[in-house]
């Protein structure tokens, strides 16, 4: 089944019509080693997801090296309460010089490879490889000079709505749609790190698309993988979770990341419950004919002669299915049988 919204991501097609877009994304979970990166690609094409996503920034592109409580997080964060802005960045960045072998590896498994970019040079850096669509992240969904130039390159584009009211969300989908570029997805997402499912508010995916025409995911951070399984029974077609080799020393995002058994059961329990969608249809299924059959009827269950009166003895409602609807009892009770009948033969009118 064809969309006139789906879009094509590397040899992957995004739309109602086709199993959800699953990307793993890797985020500061290599922990600093290009070894680890590649193998976390590995696992990502081994487990069944179709996408692995970077986030491509240097510490000065996205902040200043700056101690001053503007550039703090919180003390009470629950994963990085007190760091400076630069810290947490510097850890979680993934060098430029990555970038390449990255995309090379996972283009030769066969997954979409692609990125978040932060900044105009980020876009050079990806446009040098030829990623084959741009993820704009929750914080800059606000940033409609770099939304506007990624869309410009004519890739598709999935952003984030991590914190946006939906005026700033028309704001960075029309930014992109006036560059000529359609080929959008909106992903519901909760930008907490982890997430609270309590918060997660999947009922406004239909919202989302109905405001905005365009195909719903959602990027999730909240452990597990029910909120993504919930999210396809509301229509979601893409779904982003961050992953890692293991959570024990796993990365900065490692917390609330899958592990790879979790990977592969995302991506394999998510298209069983797109194929669970089915039609908006009401009554037997192609699978249930068979059933049809032992539904129950009334049958004979005694032989009987010509002139016998039908009782409860005689007549009872069992299975098979061939013989009168069971409510009609009542109607035959007291009856008597135009002819013999022999025991297990379906009641029909001509016999009483």
């Amino acid at each position: 089944m064809t969309d006139p919204l789906d879009i094509t991501i590397g040899k992957h097609t995004i739309g109602p019509g086709h199993r959800p877009f699953i990307i793993a994304e890797v985020s500061g979970n290599h922990d600093g080693s290009l070894d680890k990166a590649l193998d976390i690609v590995r696992m990502v094409a081994d487990s069944g997801a179709q996408a692995v996503k970077l986030q491509t920034y240097k510490p000065e592109t996205i902040t200043i090296d700056s101690d001053a409580p503007d550039f703090r997080l919180s003390d009470g964060h629950e994963l990085w309460g007190g760091r400076t802005l630069w810290d947490l960045y510097q850890e979680a960045h993934t060098p430029w010089e990555w970038h390449a072998p990255i995309f090379e590896l996972a283009n030769s498994l066969g997954l979409a490879c692609f990125s978040s970019p932060f900044d105009p040079t980020a876009i050079d850096l990806l446009e040098s490889l030829d990623t084959p669509a741009y993820k704009i992240a929750s914080s800059e969904i606000v940033d409609l000079p770099l939304v506007r130039l990624a869309a410009s390159k004519g890739k598709p584009m999935i952003i984030s709505t991590g914190m946006a009211s939906i005026s700033e969300i028309d704001a960075a989908v029309a930014a992109a749609r006036e560059t000529g570029n359609d080929q959008i997805v909106v992903l519901s997402c909760t930008a907490d790190y982890p997430a609270n499912p309590e918060e997660s508010n999947l009922r406004g995916i239909p919202v989302l698309r109905e405001a905005f025409g365009t195909h719903i995911g959602l990027s999730d951070h909240t452990p597990g993988i029910g909120a993504p399984l919930a999210a396809v029974a509301l229509g979601a077609v893409v779904v982003e979770k961050h992953v890692t080799l293991a959570r024990e020393g796993g990365g900065v995002d490692s917390s609330f990341s899958l592990e790879p058994a979790e990977l592969a059961s995302l991506a394999r329990e998510s298209e069983v419950a797109w194929q669970c969608l089915g039609q908006p249809r009401i009554g037997a299924t192609t699978g249930e004919r068979e059933g049809l059959r032992f539904r129950r009827s009334l049958y004979v269950v005694q032989d009987v002669r010509a002139g016998d009166t039908v009782t409860a003895d005689n007549v009872r409602s069992i299975r098979p299915a061939h013989g009168l609807a069971p409510e009609l009892f009542d109607v035959v009770e007291g009856r008597t049988f135009a002819t013999d009948v022999a025991r297990g033969t379906a009641l029909t009118w001509d016999l009483v």
